[in-house]
């Protein structure tokens, strides 16, 4: 069933690492959108995943790490990660990110 209307006040957050909380607010087979949200000093770690991902900053500002190179990013700007390229972030200062993934995020829903 097709779910077309998603309201974050109704969606619970699930801590992911300390300091970082995640909301999926929406999903396909082919897409999922999710808000996180890093306290200052949070670490989300080094990784990878076979998903394309995109990442939002609406607010804060966060060192990334992909495929080695370090940047800082703040509200506004975005970062790209290709399916299997080792990424992360640090926090600078407490934001919340969105990230979109193609295709869905299997793990995240179990």
């Amino acid at each position: 069933m097709v779910e077309n209307f998603h309201f974050n006040s109704e969606i619970a957050a699930k801590e992911t690492d300390p300091g970082v909380t995640r909301k999926i607010l929406a999903y396909s087979d082919n897409l999922m959108v999710c808000e996180l949200h890093f306290k200052k000093g949070a670490v989300g770690s080094l990784h990878k995943h076979p998903h394309e991902q995109i990442s939002y900053i609406v607010s804060g500002k966060f060192e990334f790490d992909i495929d080695g190179v370090k940047k800082v990013v703040s509200a506004g700007d975005a970062t790209y990660k290709q399916p299997m390229v080792v990424h992360g972030a640090v926090c600078l200062e407490e934001g919340t990110l969105i990230d979109i993934f193609t295709p869905k995020r299997e793990d995240f829903l179990s």
